[in-house]
């Protein structure tokens, strides 16, 4: 199983990806098929195409973060997002971090944030795009590693929250 994450871009258009890539006959395989068969309220589950009737490779289970909140965040998702997911595992395919030859056994779960507040096709196509790539990529070198995570956390902050840490 390769867990990995992606933030690019800033602001509504940014993209924040979470991906499991993993066995279809193991966890991830069945966390694949309970994830499309169990939809709720504003979380419509849905299978990741390069085009219509042209499923992504390996199948990719697209699992929005955000409820849907408006027509237009739908197109946002749906669209633009959906794209960028498909366009970012083409990406990872290409640079090796998926091997094509195991593509049978393999499934991946993206889960994707679109903000209700995006407005932008093309960014929030580009973004969803590259946080991809990096999140497939971050997950098949194992992620960013213990050191990096300590680093980090001594000054852990996100997009939406950057702490006042106390000096001492």
């Amino acid at each position: 199983m390769e867990i990995g994450e992606g933030f690019v871009g800033s602001g509504a258009n940014a993209a924040h990806v979470n991906t499991v890539l993993g066995e279809r006959s193991g966890p991830v395989g069945s966390a694949w098929a309970g994830a499309l068969a169990g939809p709720s309220a504003g979380h419509a589950p849905f299978l990741v195409v390069a085009q219509p009737g042209v499923a992504a490779c390996p199948p990719t289970v697209f699992v929005n973060k955000a409820a849907i909140a408006s027509p237009a965040h739908a197109r946002l998702t749906w669209g633009a997002a959906q794209a960028g997911v498909a366009a970012g595992i083409a990406t990872a395919l290409r640079a090796g971090a998926i091997d094509p030859e195991r593509i049978g056994e393999l499934c991946l779960i993206a889960a994707v944030w679109v903000d209700p507040a995006a407005d932008d096709e093309d960014a929030v196509f580009a973004n969803n795009a590259s946080a991809t790539a990096v999140a497939i990529e971050t997950g098949h070198g194992g992620g960013p590693g213990l050191d990096a995570f300590l680093d980090a956390a001594a000054d852990p902050w996100s997009p939406f929250f950057r702490p006042k840490l106390a000096s001492g």
